[in-house]
């Protein structure tokens, strides 16, 4: 992640853009692998958890994927 948010923030970024963020959607977080994982970063970093709700904002509805198309997509490499 770090590469791509290094290379995203020298390549696209403008002055005007603060620096970039990433996001990785898991199923579950493994406190031993994010330790790890993250050790020796020096870019803030934040790892929580969170639940994918049914209340979505009407303004928000068709611009983001379904719960269901969340599932979905976290469920291909399991079949």
């Amino acid at each position: 992640m770090n590469f791509y948010l290094s290379a995203t923030d020298d390549l696209l970024k403008t002055a005007a853009d603060q620096p970039s963020i990433g996001i990785i959607l898991c199923k579950s977080k493994n406190k031993v692998e994010v330790e790890y994982s993250l050790r020796d970063m020096k870019k803030p970093i934040g790892v929580s958890e969170f639940t994918v709700t049914q209340a979505l904002p009407a303004e928000l509805k068709g611009t983001l994927p379904t719960v269901e198309e969340f599932e979905r997509e976290l469920n291909k490499d399991l079949k």
